[in-house]
């Protein structure tokens, strides 16, 4: 990790919990540098890592937290990633979980019956259970979602991104990420 682009900052909302899980909320250094020169954050902790100009030295933020509070009880938006996230990454048909590429949506009651494109008639799936399910309803194909399919809340979706961690964590970091989970003995 030697190139400048390697040190993105986990942005903090002002009360220090991040603005997401999953995807982290996570800022390149450039946006980050440019949010404390207009006093938008509070740099938490910093990188060894130093960018220079003629005139100016500073240590790039590695964890930065808002000055104004972002509210997060706004819906969140309806995308097949959000769908992903809220039956955990698991086709809900077979059960088993998969990577977001190997996943695809599944209309429960098919849109040649009707069927709408919302969070209460959209689930998971995997490819094969999706052919196998085709146009027909849970009932007909004896294939039935094991969740009722229902709009999450920006909670539900933060709490679920949490169980799925980035590749990479700084240790600046992990302070910032689970700090209200339960503690080891």
């Amino acid at each position: 990790m030697t190139a400048v682009q390697a040190f993105p900052a986990l942005v903090l909302n002002a009360d220090f919990r991040p603005l997401s899980y999953f995807p982290l909320s996570l800022w390149c250094w450039q946006d980050t540098v440019k949010a404390v020169f207009l006093d938008r954050v509070d740099i938490v902790s910093e990188y060894d890592r130093v960018v220079r100009s003629p005139s100016f030295e500073m240590r790039l933020p590695s964890v930065i937290s808002l000055k104004e509070y972002v509210h997060l009880d706004r819906r969140p938006a309806f995308t097949r990633f959000n769908v992903f996230l809220r039956d955990h990454f698991d086709c809900q048909y077979c059960g088993r979980n998969f990577y977001s590429e190997e996943l695809t949506f599944d209309h429960v009651v098919p849109r040649s019956r009707g069927g709408r494109t919302t969070w209460a008639n959209v689930v998971t799936a995997c490819q094969g259970c999706n052919l196998r399910k085709g146009d027909r309803l849970p009932v007909e194909c004896r294939m039935h979602p094991r969740r009722p399919p229902a709009q999450p809340t920006t909670y539900q979706l933060q709490e679920n991104g949490r169980g799925f961690p980035p590749n990479f964590l700084h240790e600046s970091w992990n302070d910032y990420l689970y700090w209200d989970t339960e503690l080891e003995d």
